[in-house]
């Protein structure tokens, strides 16, 4: 039940009536007219701004019109204090029946409430974290693990079809990297003494397990083997273990991915080439060349011919190359054959969670979804900007794992999962994310994950007063009974109205492509939770349990369950587990 949807059914129908008088065009455009909660509380619960967006089509003044819809509104139950206010707005409050069905189909909704089909079952890929397996993930990995995985979650929950999808670069210079790196581990393992670890090498202490690893399981062989036989085993073994490591350390934070994707398979399957030909068949892709780089070209650039892209046809700034000089593909050609793989798969919308230095990246892998789909499928990119780490405000930035970083792991075991996946929410992924250690363990309101979870923890405390206080039959009394009109004070209904709001804000999170703003909204609904709550302390007869007052008490559990419940709802999708006790 979506409070807002409700109150523009009734609009609509408000505004049909008045088209059947002639009063609006028969034809009239409804497109741009909202129903919102009102920028100022006092004027009540629901605004629309009908009247002014139709004035024009009904060929009256705005104020004019809203009178007309106005009283049209006024006629509806549901709707009270019907007033018209500044250009035009109509401000309206919800009557008692409206506000004990919403209350009673929160209950009954249970953790379907707030779910929606606004996705229609399109199916969406969402590809996030996809990095090099060549070590452990890190802090920025972090962000972009959390924030993808609640953007699926929020996707699910309002009706899309949701692939989540982890794209292995197991192919290129980085892996023949990591195998040549793991062989001197290899070799240490045996007993050999290396010396310090060439530059461009991995030379973090988290390789020397699979080092062993290899010992135990070929002993000497390959060290009687030239590099060009020992190279693709110990690449493949290599790229196995780390793959263990990061699905284990994604693990720890709660995530899982449907489909883990090797970028390798594109390379061996003929993919690239045949997503070539079918771009040149399409007169998608020519040879030619390419301007000089913007700035001071390359002392030894110089123009030559090459297999390129129409990507300026869709939007990007140059043609983008799918050759190197040696005839290799390039980078972005693998790119374009995945993006192809992705759309022959029926995904209608691929999401790419990146980091911020991706962004450069964007506009081609735009073109060449537009190129490749017809314009029929869309290719959104969500970049997460960086996370500093601080403990007492001063920066962290050595790790005891990789020596030069802080992995995700460190950080998932010292605070906990809940906690990282709730702090790396409280920013939008756009913007940048101070992460301090001891600020996040701090059992205040300035702590949001604390905040939240104790507003959970209090509710079941109350729960478990109530089941020592409180005879059975009340605790099990028909929902249907409550009297809900008994919720009374002013804090209650702010609590009311909170948990009213929860479709419409999970809806245009989604739209948006935003989970924070489900985060943002729990810590709005634990406020005004922990504000009646505090006023209960001050005021005997505002406390939940009554007990010479049965009906009062099971109207105030009734709306605590209904608090608890859209708690639940959210931290689920923030991946975060709620508490029973702190």
């Amino acid at each position: 039940m979506n409070l807002f949807d409700d109150v523009a059914h009734k609009v609509n129908a408000a505004l049909g009536a008045l088209a059947e008088e002639g009063v609006l065009p028969a034809a009239v455009d409804t497109a741009n007219v909202k129903v919102e909660p009102p920028r100022d509380e006092a004027h009540g619960e629901v605004s629309t701004n009908a009247a002014m967006v139709l004035a024009k089509q009904a060929k009256m003044p705005p104020c004019e019109l809203a009178e007309k819809i106005a009283e049209k509104l006024r006629a509806d139950a549901d709707l009270t204090d019907v007033a018209v206010a500044g250009p035009g707005f109509i401000n309206m409050r919800l009557a008692q029946p409206f506000w004990n069905r919403l209350l009673s189909a929160v209950l009954a909704l249970g953790d379907a409430y707030g779910c929606s089909d606004m996705g229609g079952g399109e199916k969406v890929n969402v590809e996030y974290v996809s990095a090099n397996p060549t070590g452990p993930l890190h802090v920025g990995h972090t962000r972009g693990a959390v924030f993808g995985d609640a953007l699926a979650n929020l996707l699910e929950e309002t009706g899309f079809d949701v692939t989540r999808e982890y794209y292995i670069n197991d192919a290129g210079a980085q892996v023949q990297a990591l195998a040549r790196s793991v062989y001197l581990r290899y070799c240490e393992a045996l007993g050999l003494k290396i010396e310090k670890i060439p530059e461009g090498l991995y030379p973090g202490e988290y390789l020397k397990p699979l080092g062993q690893a290899l010992v135990m399981e070929h002993h000497y062989a390959l060290l009687k083997m030239e590099e060009e036989q020992w190279l693709p085993i110990v690449r493949d073994f290599a790229i196995d273990m780390m793959m263990v490591m990061i699905r284990d350390d994604l693990a720890a934070l709660g995530i899982t991915h449907e489909v883990f994707f090797s970028e390798r398979t594109l390379h061996e399957s003929g993919a690239i080439e045949e997503t070539i030909r079918e771009m040149e068949q399409q007169g998608l892709i020519y040879t030619g060349q390419l301007p000089p780089p913007k700035g001071k070209p390359p002392e030894d650039w110089e123009p030559r011919d090459q297999l390129l892209f129409r990507s300026t046809d869709f939007g990007d700034d140059i043609d983008r190359p799918l050759k190197k000089s040696d005839g290799s593909y390039t980078y972005f050609a693998a790119d374009v054959a995945y993006i192809r793989e992705k759309l022959r798969r029926g995904h209608m919308q691929l999401v790419y969670v990146l980091g911020a230095d991706h962004g450069g990246y964007v506009k081609r892998l735009q073109a060449a979804n537009a190129a490749l789909s017809g314009g029929k499928a869309r290719l959104i990119a969500r970049l997460c900007q960086l996370v500093k780490l601080y403990r007492g405000g001063e920066p962290v930035k050595m790790s005891k794992r990789a020596g030069e970083f802080i992995t995700m792991r460190e950080v998932v075991d010292e605070v906990g999962a809940d906690v990282v996946r709730f702090m790396m929410l409280t920013r939008s992924n756009d913007a940048p994310l101070d992460f301090d250690f001891e600020k996040v363990k701090e059992q205040s309101r300035d702590n949001p994950v604390f905040y939240v979870q104790y507003a959970h923890a209090r509710i079941a405390s109350v729960f478990r007063n109530a089941a020592q206080e409180l005879p059975e039959n009340l605790l099990q009394a028909d929902d249907d009974s409550i009297r809900w009109e008994l919720l009374e004070d002013a804090a209650e209904h702010t609590l009311m109205r909170r948990v009213g709001e929860y479709p419409r804000m999970l809806a245009a999170a989604a739209r948006a492509h935003e989970p924070h703003r489900v985060a943002f909204y729990l810590m709005d609904l634990a406020g005004d939770f922990h504000a009646l709550w505090n006023k209960g302390k001050e005021n005997p007869q505002l406390r939940f349990i009554l007990p010479d007052d049965p009906e009062r008490t099971q109207a105030r559990l009734g709306l605590l369950r209904a608090v608890r419940q859209v708690l639940r709802n959210g931290l689920r999708i923030l991946g975060v587990a709620p508490v029973e006790e702190m």
